[in-house]
């Protein structure tokens, strides 16, 4: 690890200036450009695009997923699995503790806090996100009158098990979310004496519950190094199933607000070289209250690299609508702690081309010592192929059963015991017909 620190640095250095200084200078010298590569995926423009109600619900909170084109359904390896595959917290290999910062477009910006848990082949995660602009109110003459925030924010709750858990094939996680949202609309003006009225936004606010589920298998397939983790991983989800409610507050009642942001998705990760994951996924919204106005498909790619032990750079690509988002990302671990930086250049959200930064820091808790188990089951594999070497039969069986303790799912260790009893039995065999008395 020690090896990497010194060209890690550089690495790191030259990334964040090459995300932080010339990007603006650069997409506002090219915006004609971007222009005519927006132009042609006009065919694409959708007309439902935005007739959803909670919005925020589709902005990537940032870090590592942005920066992979948010095509996450099948990888879902770090917290932000939870925007992607609510099946991922049982296969995190640590307990962790993130926050995020989204800088967005227009002066919003989304806040998330995230933690994870996992004990065994169970996960469990919760999570609290906020996406909030100014609100500013101004009269016909242009003065201002009330200034405050719209927000929406949504509390998560995750719980998900992965089942069948063995040596070759990783199991199958199956989990869900349950989450709950809240729109905040701020009091507005009397436009005849200029006074705030109480609790006038309230009829425009609203709240939303709705669960995510997710599956996710996980494999090895034409795996050509040696890891430990699958190299092929299938992911599907569905979001945001649920329903939403406003006029809180008004003579008419609470009544049903817009279909929700549903969606079902397929995604897959695969990698096929040990530095190198490539990630895909196809999201197809569904418009559970009027289908005649169901968004258009989108889909989105991703890359990762792993440069060094600490450092990985990402890059992805992700078409909604007539607009694409390109981002670019970079993720440094330092011991305990890792930082995500990323830098989106999107035309999804806006007419004129939009840079918007994220960043997120991760704390790792460990892994409740499932890797030290593994190591240790290593060991007591590899004493038993001794003892067997050796002739040592009783003492072979002993350390494989040891091996299975730390981890029943050790299948190469419960063939060799079946190995070692069937021989005995065959031996005893042998020695029985060879003492029948004729």
């Amino acid at each position: 690890m020690n090896r990497n620190r010194a060209p890690t640095f550089s690495v790191f250095l030259f990334f964040a200036i090459l995300m932080i200084i010339p990007v603006k200078v650069y997409s506002l010298e090219y915006v004609d450009g971007f222009s005519q590569l927006s132009d042609a995926f006009q065919g694409f423009v959708d007309p439902n695009s935005g007739s959803t109600s909670f919005p925020s619900l589709n902005i990537p909170e940032g870090g590592r997923a942005e920066s992979l084109g948010s095509a996450c359904t099948a990888l879902a390896d770090d917290i932000s699995f939870f925007d992607y595959n609510a099946a991922a917290s049982s296969i995190l290999k640590n307990t962790e503790l993130a926050l995020f910062h989204n800088s967005w477009i227009s002066d919003s910006n989304l806040e998330t806090i995230a933690a994870t848990w996992r004990k065994g082949d169970l996960g469990m995660g919760a999570k609290l996100k906020c996406f909030y602009v100014p609100f500013t109110e101004y009269n016909d003459f242009g003065e201002r009158m009330a200034s405050s925030y719209f927000s929406e924010t949504t509390g998560v709750f995750n719980i998900s098990y992965n089942f069948f858990n063995g040596y070759y094939f990783k199991g199958l996680a199956l989990g869900a979310n349950l989450k709950a949202s809240w729109r905040a609309v701020p009091d507005y003006t009397d436009r005849t004496t200029g006074a705030i009225i109480k609790n006038s936004g309230l009829g425009q606010s609203g709240a939303a519950v709705m669960i995510d589920a997710g599956a996710l298998l996980r494999f090895n397939v034409a795996k050509a190094f040696a890891d430990r983790d699958p190299n092929l991983k299938i992911g599907f989800a569905l979001q945001n199933i649920g329903i939403a409610f406003t006029g809180f507050g008004t003579a008419q009642g609470v009544t049903i607000d817009d279909s929700l942001p549903t969606a079902v998705c397929l995604g897959i990760s695969y990698r096929f070289i040990k530095p190198v994951t490539i990630c895909a996924d196809f999201r197809q919204p569904i418009n559970l209250i009027d289908f005649s106005r169901t968004e258009m498909w989108d889909a989105g790619i991703g890359v990762d690299v792993q440069i060094t032990d600490i450092v990985e750079v990402m890059a992805g690509f992700r078409l909604k609508g007539a607009n694409p988002r390109f981002s670019l990302g970079t993720e440094i671990e330092l011991k305990q702690f890792t930082v995500d930086l990323n830098y989106t250049f999107d035309l999804t959200s806006s007419l004129n081309p939009v840079n918007h930064f994220s960043v997120g820091a991760k704390i790792n808790f460990g892994d409740d010592g499932r890797y030290s188990r593994e190591l240790q089951a290593d060991s007591y594999y590899e004493d038993g192929i001794k003892y067997y070497a050796n002739g040592q039969m009783d003492k072979a069986v002993e350390a494989w059963e040891q091996c299975l303790k730390l981890n029943p799912a050790f299948t190469p260790a419960r063939n060799s015991i079946n190995l070692v009893k069937n021989s005995t039995k065959l031996f005893d065999r042998v020695i029985d017909i060879q003492s029948l008395d004729y």
